[in-house]
């Protein structure tokens, strides 16, 4: 199969649902091949991490969509992601990347760790009273979303009444990180960038009229004592940024994860009885089946990769997902082995644009396992799950389970 036709195989519904045969088919032609005019793919390990921290590439910002769509900026999903530290580049991500790491320090993700197990607690007993009866529970609706946005939810100081309101808008919003998008699903994430966006002004104006200990309150004033710092568009497109980022990966996460426990029990098991276990666990779950398939970045000086000549302006899509299952780099690659030695996945990215929020998903994901391994006993597949048809943020739409049938396993 020509590396063209891999490639619009993958863009395909198809494709989106299982992507991994047809990221091998494009390993076929090296590490990184081209694709069409200007456009190439990397699927190495080494290539895709070596790119990602190299500063002769970058991400695609408002520059050059100015350059290249004209109009952009009255789709209001488009021009929240471009304002964002996710798709600016230098000097300005650094400057707003700054004012949010503070956030994100180890100490204050670790002193998270009780607020998150008691979370999973509460929503453990939540499914166990749900299904107690044999019928089956879907997953992400009622662990594998309002764990990760209470969270962040919580971070951000939006009160819990609110939390389910964000769901279908940030699932909306974040069909603008596709490679792909049709005309409909960029008018459903334009209402939906609008609809967060003014909910987050009015957030704003409260925190300025009643500061709070959380980020919004700290991005306010960082914005309030030097507006050169921060824009006001700046503060608005990073609270939403980090609002749907802070769930949307990590309930893919949890989600994915899952699914690859309940079809390795043996694993599941050694889990439940020794949670001490979880950190390689959830590294493996990244390496295995990512939240985060993909990103792209624009060649902005003429650079070599692996003998492949990527000449200025080509756009190179970084298949994450195809260089955690990259043979070169991992023994065995389609095989999910938490054992496995060195371990380390390129799933949150690398370089500058480094995951912020990794820290956070991890502590997340390594609590939450083992409270729901110990408190569903019993967990088990209901029923044939369902995938989002997305590829950059790969997940499933429903992920049905029952739980009845045990006894919960006190902790150690």
């Amino acid at each position: 199969m020509e590396a063209a036709e891999a490639l619009a195989l993958l863009m395909s519904p198809f494709g989106r649902v299982d992507p991994y045969p047809l990221y091998h088919e494009l390993r076929r032609h090296g590490p990184v091949a081209q694709v069409g005019d200007d456009l190439f793919v990397a699927t190495g390990y080494r290539a895709v991490d070596g790119l990602l921290r190299d500063s002769r590439l970058l991400v695609r910002d408002a520059g050059m969509l100015d350059r290249q769509w004209v109009g952009w900026r009255s789709n209001p999903a488009v021009s929240v992601i471009a304002t964002s530290i996710l798709q600016t580049n230098p000097p300005d991500h650094a400057r707003m990347r700054r004012l949010v790491a503070g956030t994100f320090t180890a100490r204050r993700v670790s002193a998270l760790r009780e607020v998150v197990a008691a979370q999973s607690r509460e929503l453990v007993a939540r499914i166990a009273e749900r299904g107690r009866s044999g019928q089956a529970v879907d997953f992400l609706t009622e662990f594998g979303y309002p764990l990760p946005v209470g969270v962040i939810c919580a971070l951000l100081g939006v009160p819990a009444a609110d939390h389910p309101w964000f769901r279908g808008r940030a699932a909306d919003l974040t069909a603008v990180l596709e490679p792909e998008i049709t005309q409909a699903d960029l008018d459903t994430a334009n209402r939906g960038a609008v609809e967060l966006a003014a909910y987050l002004r009015e957030l704003v104006g409260q925190r300025r009229r009643t500061p709070a200990t959380d980020l919004t309150t700290a991005l306010v004033q960082a914005h309030d004592r030097d507006p050169e710092q921060l824009s006001g568009d700046e503060l608005l497109a990073n609270l939403v940024l980090l609002l749907v980022a802070g769930f949307e990966t990590t309930t893919n996460l949890l989600g994915n994860g899952l699914a690859v426990l309940l079809a390795h029990p043996r694993h599941a098991d050694r889990l439940r009885a020794d949670d001490s276990l979880a950190p390689a666990f959830v590294q493996e779950m990244l390496r295995f089946d990512a939240p985060v398939q993909l990103t792209s970045r624009v060649v902005a000086e003429p650079i070599e990769v692996d003998g492949e000549k990527l000449p200025a302006g080509a756009e190179v899509l970084l298949l994450l997902g195809a260089a955690n299952r990259d043979p070169e780099r991992f023994t065995d690659p389609d095989r999910f082995d938490p054992d496995r030695a060195d371990n380390q996945p390129i799933s949150f990215g690398a370089g500058g644009h480094y995951c912020l929020g990794a820290p956070l998903a991890r502590l997340e994901a390594t609590v939450a396992f083992p409270e729901l391994l110990r408190g569903l006993p019993a967990l088990a597949p209901a029923g044939r799950p369902t995938h989002r048809v997305r590829l950059t943020l790969r997940g499933y739409r429903r992920l049905p389970v029952s739980v009845a049938g045990g006894l919960p396993v006190p902790p150690p």
